[in-house]
């Protein structure tokens, strides 16, 4: 029985701290949220008042539309272009998608193992500090020469991009268990296996999706990042083909298609966590 399992001896326990932030899946489900008409017309007044002085201030300025496009510019690109762009937003989507499904996998796995065998930690630590540490786009050159410019050097990219993630802020998780709740299954003659699949993994949902949430956007990051190193294909190559030609509205039509990719992300996992980890906040 590893020193976090050992049984407590209940004395007196400061009250939840409640802390909030990026590895605190309650800053992500306990907010206010939208609650009336009036605020979502405060919010699309203000992105009028951006959009419109942004507008407004290009054409006084008459700034040259190769420093920097007008919006409307750039939503004319989107549309008149989004026939082209489209199929390499289908290549970055499968190369996410691929990446971060094996990483993902690969650190929950990794999570779970380390937590439940100390030793197997000692070992596995290192070399995922070492992933951590090192930026995956500087391996992406060696990849290619290893695999070619299809999907599998950016795959492997992003998996090893966002495992790491997931993997942390999961083992994190599954270690933030109240010792009281795990003392009081073996009381009940819960076995090691019941206990992390009954107690640890439940409780550890929160951090668990905000690993997922990181994840995938180191994922989105890295697998655009490989597609600018090289390949004919993908919204990274996009980018990199508009700006040495310099069409600045189709470049920040691509940049506005990733934003808004990375907003579904954090909307994706927001939902997810306010449906199965919202009890924690």
């Amino acid at each position: 029985m590893s020193e976090t399992d050992a049984i407590p001896e209940f004395k007196g326990r400061a009250g939840a701290g409640g802390d909030v932030g990026i590895t605190n899946m309650s800053a992500l489900t306990s907010g206010p949220g939208i609650k009336s008409v009036r605020e979502v017309l405060a919010i699309l007044l203000v992105a009028v008042i951006i959009i419109g002085g942004t507008e407004l201030l290009l054409n006084i300025f008459q700034v040259p539309q190769y420093v920097l496009p007008k919006p409307s510019e750039i939503a004319v690109a989107l549309v008149t272009e989004f026939p082209l762009i489209a199929p390499h937003l289908g290549h970055t989507l499968v190369e996410l998608f691929a990446g971060f499904a094996i990483g993902a996998t690969v650190g929950l796995i990794l999570a779970g193992v380390i937590t439940q065998f100390p030793f197997a930690e000692k070992i596995v630590t290192p070399y995922i500090l070492l992933l951590v540490t090192t930026p995956m786009l500087a391996l992406v050159p060696l990849l290619i020469l290893r695999f070619g410019f299809g999907y599998e050097p950016r795959i492997i990219a992003v998996a090893l991009a966002a495992g790491p993630m997931v993997m942390i802020n999961a083992a994190t998780g599954f270690r933030r268990v109240d010792a009281g709740k795990i003392a009081l299954a073996r009381s009940y003659g819960a076995s090691t296996f019941q206990i992390f699949w009954k107690v640890r993994a439940p409780m550890a949902l929160p951090m668990i999706f905000v690993g997922l949430m990181v994840g995938s956007i180191f994922g989105l990051l890295t697998a655009v990042g490989a597609e600018m190193v090289g390949g004919g294909f993908g919204l990274g190559n996009r980018l990199t083909s508009y700006s040495s030609m310099i069409q600045m509205p189709q470049f920040f039509a691509v940049v506005l298609i990733l934003s808004i990719l990375g907003i579904l992300i954090y909307v994706t996992f927001f939902l997810l966590g306010k449906k199965f980890a919202s009890w924690e906040a």
